[in-house]
């Protein structure tokens, strides 16, 4: 078929990666598209030579650019330079090569930690370069950011239809359960299965009072096909649920605890950092493209989510 679509996905065998392919099989793969999953194991994307041949290999129309150095609050701390230093080798190389390979569409994956520190609220789409990232997490916001220049850059310059989306706080099925390296709702899951093997009390760090914007992701996935799709604007276009969704992490732990039905103790450890307070988003772009895209309770979410750690316990990334 002349116009077969061969969609790549780097990073795809992650969280978002499973969730794309998981909506995908929902929803059925359509005749003109052939999709290859992709990771670490494929190619190294921090060496341009590595990059090459992948391309060369699968020779992609399409390309959903999921692959990325990630790690929750602490580990940023800790190695904000890595976290610039290797984003941003991995994102020059599959854009560059992706223009070489003449590529007719990227979607690349961004982060609402873009978005600047001190703003106003419910940040959008046209805020992202308004001024610095919140200090925990720069060296992965900045390099995130300038895949948004970059895309700029290869539509004025090249005419190329690079874009990205910019989800909230992604979880589900395939999640990294690392303590170190998770983010806050994985980490909670994980924390609440091994109080309740150990018999130890279930620790919350921090205050609980931030709050966040959680997109299931099942649902991501479906969004994430619409963009490869349909969805032309270079542009970034932010991925979640409303503002009204949005919930603090005391209240995403309290939900935790029900879905995995966890009787033991709970505690909060304050002396833990709090990170970001909040980065509410407004998914009015989104709306304005799917007025009636339906996303799946956070209660039914959070459930399926724990119900799948427990199935794989096992083969889980903790």
């Amino acid at each position: 078929m002349a116009d077969k679509k061969i969609i790549l996905v780097t990073g795809g065998t992650g969280l978002v990666g499973n969730g794309i392919k998981a909506a995908m099989e929902k929803e059925g793969k359509r005749e003109d598209e052939e999709w290859h999953f992709v990771s670490s194991k494929d190619a190294d994307l921090q060496n341009l030579a590595s990059t090459e041949a992948m391309f060369e290999k699968f020779k992609p129309t399409h390309v959903i650019h999921l692959a990325a150095l990630v790690g929750g609050l602490y580990r940023n701390l800790k190695y904000n330079l890595d976290f610039f230093r290797i984003n941003s080798q991995i994102n020059d190389n599959v854009l560059s090569t992706a223009h070489k390979y003449k590529v007719k569409k990227v979607v690349s994956c961004l982060s609402t930690c873009i978005f600047p520190d001190k703003t106003t609220y419910p940040i959008d789409e046209t805020m992202v370069h308004n001024g610095p990232p919140h200090d925990s997490n720069f060296g992965y916001s900045f390099s995130k950011r300038m895949i948004d220049v970059q895309n700029k850059g290869y539509h004025l310059q090249h005419g190329c239809n690079f874009t990205s989306v910019i989800p909230t706080n992604v979880f589900g099925p395939h999640d990294n359960f690392n303590l170190e390296d998770g983010h806050v709702l994985p980490g909670l899951i994980r924390k609440v299965f091994d109080a309740q093997a150990s018999g130890n009390p279930f620790v919350i760090w921090g205050t609980g009072s931030p709050r966040r914007q959680f997109i299931y992701s099942l649902d991501l996935g479906r969004l994430f096909i619409w963009v490869m799709r349909e969805y032309n604007e270079v542009t970034p276009i932010i991925l979640s649920v409303g503002e009204e969704d949005e919930i603090s992490i005391k209240e995403a732990a309290d939900l935790v605890v029900e879905a995995v039905g966890f009787k033991g103790e709970v505690v909060q450890d304050t002396t833990k950092s709090d990170g970001q307070f909040k980065k509410t988003a407004s998914n009015a772009k989104l709306r304005k493209y799917l007025p009636d895209f339906k996303f799946t309770p956070i209660k039914q979410a959070i459930k399926e989510t724990c119900d799948w750690y427990a199935a794989n316990t096992d083969k889980v990334r903790k």
